[in-house]
């Protein structure tokens, strides 16, 4: 069972200042790359020790805000790489391969960027990418617990008397980043009952993050709940994030691209825990008349298998990250829903792969593998937890609908 922590404090930063930190400035996407490489080897050594102790990764994320990574999409005109699609979804492939939970954790922090992107004024553009390039941290608040589906929200942000701002009420669940970050951007309902995105302070006053997380995978994310108990929130905070499904958009598939990384990391992850296992541990089986399992060649063959799914998801990914690319230089009804299939074909396949491949780990390593001092088993919790985000089985039938009848896939943040 996990560790409840419960913080209540006081205000947050003035709305009308940013003070920048010490981050570095990412200038490119190559830099970018090796920055995200060299930061996976150094998270990947502690992975197993942090996931078994349920130990949070507090000091990794302030070594991913300081190196600048978090900022890689800030627009050029704020100062930012505006790196490609395909690099952002490549850098949460390595940190994933490294540590599943601590990729999944500003997975939340790029997408609330991405909606700043789309519907912020140019003085809330201004303001948050400084914060952005500062380091700071965007968490997220926006699903919830018994409603009726994941897009019930039922949390409201009502006018206050005064007219001038908003006063923010309700719980949100699943609430990943929310305990590491500097702002947590909340999904709630105004009283005309349209979504907006209120982004309040870590330490806003009313605002509570409890770690009650207790997942059997992704156990270091802190996915755990945010009470929102009368939250003052100034009306130059909130953003009308309805808007954005209004018109041809990328939201969903961006948000849904990082998700089919942070799989494709897990898959990859797995299956180089296993060849290390194999050739350095592992006994041949008796029947195999070799003197090492490396040389059995049924192994052999399911290792080939394996590598061929896993090669199968990372070209998957690349074309849909490609595809969201072309997408956000000339974005139309059709390239927006050809960037959606394309990343759900990808988050389909990533899903499966993940789960198959950190579960024939133990089929390939065999009875050693097992044990509980070597953790191993984290790639399986983490693939099968993080896989349960929203269902494959819905991507597949967009997937046909638009193959066989041009059906245009519907316009939410899950596609």
């Amino acid at each position: 069972m996990s560790t409840q922590i419960s913080e209540e404090t006081g205000a947050g930063l003035p709305a009308e200042t940013s003070v920048r930190g010490t981050a570095a400035v990412v200038a490119d996407d190559a830099e970018a790359l090796a920055v995200a490489a060299a930061l996976a080897d150094e998270f990947r050594a502690g992975a197993a020790g942090r996931d078994a102790e349920r130990r949070l990764p507090q000091e990794e994320l302030a070594r991913l805000s300081d190196s600048g990574l978090l900022a890689v999409t800030v627009p050029a005109e704020h100062g930012g790489a505006d790196v490609r699609q395909e690099t952002l979804a490549e850098i949460f492939r390595l940190l994933a391969s490294a540590d599943a939970s601590l990729a999944q954790i500003p997975q939340s922090h790029f997408v609330y960027v991405n909606v700043i992107r789309r519907q912020g004024t140019a003085e809330q553009r201004a303001f948050f990418f400084g914060e952005v390039l500062a380091g700071r941290r965007f968490g997220n608040a926006q699903s919830e617990a018994g409603t009726k589906h994941v897009q019930d929200i039922r949390t409201r942000l009502e006018r206050s008397p005064d007219g001038g701002s908003y006063v923010l009420t309700g719980v949100k669940h699943y609430s990943t980043g929310a305990l590491f970050a500097d702002w947590i951007p909340v999904l709630a309902r105004t009283e005309d009952d349209n979504l907006h995105v209120a982004y309040v302070p870590r330490d806003a006053e009313g605002l509570t993050v409890v770690d009650d997380w207790d997942g059997m995978g992704q156990r270091t994310t802190a996915s755990g709940t945010v009470r929102l108990d009368a939250v003052p929130v100034p009306a130059d905070r909130v953003l009308p994030h309805h808007l954005t499904f209004r018109e041809p958009q990328l939201h969903g598939a961006v948000a849904q691209l990082l998700h089919a990384a942070i799989d494709a990391g897990i898959a990859e992850g797995a299956l180089s825990e296993a060849v290390d296992f194999v050739r350095t541990k592992s006994r041949p089986w008796f029947e195999s008349g070799f003197e090492t399992a490396a040389e059995d060649p049924l192994l052999i063959q399911r290792f080939g298998e394996l590598a061929v799914q896993v090669r199968a998801t990372e070209a998957l990914l690349g074309v849909a990250a490609r595809t969201v690319d072309t997408a956000r230089a000339g974005l139309t009804e059709e390239s927006a829903a050809e960037a959606s299939i394309a990343v759900a074909a990808a988050k389909a396949h990533a899903a499966a792969t993940a789960v198959e491949v950190a579960s024939a780990l133990f089929e390939v390593s065999g009875t050693r593998s097992a044990l509980n001092s070597l953790n191993l088993h984290r790639y399986w919790r983490d693939a099968r937890t993080h896989t349960l985000h929203d269902p494959a089985r819905w991507k597949i039938q967009h997937i046909g609908r638009y193959v066989l009848n041009g059906t245009l896939p519907p316009r939410h943040g899950l596609l």
